[in-house]
């Protein structure tokens, strides 16, 4: 491995350096995924259950191919997914990511997006719930080439701030070199509306069920496709009720 990165390297901006120093020496180069032309792929990350969980992956998406991943970052210390995809012609890329943590926790995504080719087609959703004092950061770029016309891209991050010591940090970027693109971008940052708290607990519900209800909504549409009852969702709520208690 290379000498430890600092946060003077924008990538790293946000990074937990201290976590990042105790698992460096044992990381690997980030993973090679080669998705052939017309083929699929759909990749799901939980959390590992370590205090310190760092997933890196480079991914190739043929022509007409098409990869969609759904990842969920909650561990109690530091996570931090890295995602660096190449898009072929007619290739198209979906990302749907939570974070979801309280305490001192740490959660860092950082992605970049490569359309090298025309007629390519890319979302990424981020979306996170914060308590305590976690701090949730998500770092995007959109790379167009020059010769990648008739590109679509779209970016939305949104974060839920649960305590005044919670953070979040968007920094969502465009590099276009193609005259005839679609790229937009969007983040917000709010937190949960009091009205609707104030609505269910008129109705009897304990505030720590309404506010992982009213969170479980705000974050629930990721897994559509997967199903209510898929690891991913599950292991969200979980989350989420942890975070909301």
């Amino acid at each position: 491995m290379t000498a430890l990165p600092t946060r003077k390297l924008e990538s790293y901006r946000y990074a937990d350096t201290d976590a990042l120093g105790e698992v460096w020496s044992s990381l690997a180069a980030p993973e090679h995924i080669e998705i052939a032309a017309q083929q699929k792929l759909q990749q799901i990350w939980l959390p590992g259950g370590d205090e310190i969980d760092v997933r890196r992956l480079a991914m190739v998406v043929g022509d007409k191919a098409s990869a969609r991943v759904f990842a969920l970052l909650s561990a109690p210390r530091y996570a931090r997914l890295e995602l660096d995809v190449t898009l072929g012609a007619g290739a198209d890329f979906q990302m749907d990511a939570a974070m979801i943590g309280g305490g001192s926790a740490t959660l860092d995504i950082v992605t970049i997006v490569r359309h090298a080719e025309p007629d390519a087609t890319s979302r990424q959703s981020v979306r996170s719930v914060l308590g305590g004092r976690a701090t949730g950061s998500y770092q995007g770029k959109i790379a167009v080439a020059r010769g990648a016309q008739r590109t679509d891209a779209v970016q939305s991050v949104k974060a839920m701030l649960l305590d005044r010591g919670a953070s979040a940090n968007a920094k969502p970027e465009l590099e276009i070199y193609a005259d005839d693109v679609k790229c937009a971008h969007g983040a917000t940052v709010g937190e949960l509306d009091a009205e609707q708290l104030f609505y269910a607990a008129a109705r009897g519900l304990p505030p720590a069920v309404a506010k992982a209800l009213l969170l479980e909504g705000f974050v629930g549409g990721l897994w559509d496709a997967l199903g209510a009852d898929s690891a991913i969702a599950v292991a969200a709520r979980d989350a989420l009720r942890e975070v909301a208690a």
